[in-house]
């Protein structure tokens, strides 16, 4: 059986993988990863708009992996207007990087639950296996952490290098063109980023839960039997 402080670290590494994997669940199935707001170009310069008109031209978008919104600003008031990124929009974006995002972190979801289950082993007893035992916690923490990384940095590459907002944006826009103004990564996307502290928070417990802190020694008093005790 393991000891009682290796137990307690085990069971707070179970309890911060089962959290990763509601993290990145809600994440995934919330619209907004990302905010901005955008102007409505053809229109501004239809009416050669000055800066205090312009804010009659711009709008507002959000979305995430699979839907999103937007407010479209086209001098004729607010339109708002929501859609989908599957099956349609898909085809317009970057769509092998944008499935490879939902696929990392489809990934990180199994090996979250996959460490959940090793921590809670660990915490229960000592594994005759060393891959059963905190290497193989360690390992699947890591490559949790590790795909969760990779599906953020991908999502930053899809914004800033493949302009994911401009073109959903301007997705079936025929009429008018849109340019972003202004973007900001939403709590969604930093969920994620906190999903992937709390694997390393757990490489980090799991590490200290290997270190064998020297046992402190009590020394006994020696019992001197002197020939009058005995007689008493």
């Amino acid at each position: 059986m393991p000891g009682c402080f290796k137990k307690t670290l085990f069971a707070l590494a179970s309890l911060i993988s089962f959290v990763s994997f509601i993290l990145i669940v809600v994440a995934m199935g919330t619209p907004k990863w990302m905010t901005g707001k955008i102007l409505c170009k053809t229109g501004a310069d239809l009416v050669n708009a000055t800066d205090p008109e312009l804010v009659k031209f711009i709008g507002e978008i959000y979305y995430g992996l699979f839907r999103g919104g937007k407010i479209r600003q086209c001098g004729l008031g607010g339109r708002r207007s929501k859609f989908t990124i599957f099956p349609h929009m898909v085809k317009k974006l970057n769509t092998g990087l944008h499935v490879m995002i939902i696929l990392f972190l489809c990934v990180a979801i199994f090996f979250s639950l996959v460490s959940f289950g090793f921590c809670i082993l660990n915490a229960i007893k000592v594994p005759y296996r060393a891959i059963n035992g905190p290497a193989g916690a360690c390992l699947w923490n890591f490559l949790a952490g590790a795909f969760v990384v990779l599906a953020v940095t991908s999502f930053m590459a899809a914004v800033k290098l493949h302009h994911l907002t401009e073109r959903i944006a301007n997705f079936r826009e025929n009429v008018f063109r849109f340019v972003i103004l202004e973007e900001r990564f939403e709590d969604c996307f930093w969920i994620c980023v906190a999903s992937a502290t709390a694997h390393a928070v757990n490489l980090l417990l799991i590490a200290i839960s290997g270190i064998h802190f020297p046992k402190i020694k009590t020394k006994t008093e020696e019992v001197n039997v002197t020939a009058e005790d005995i007689m008493y």
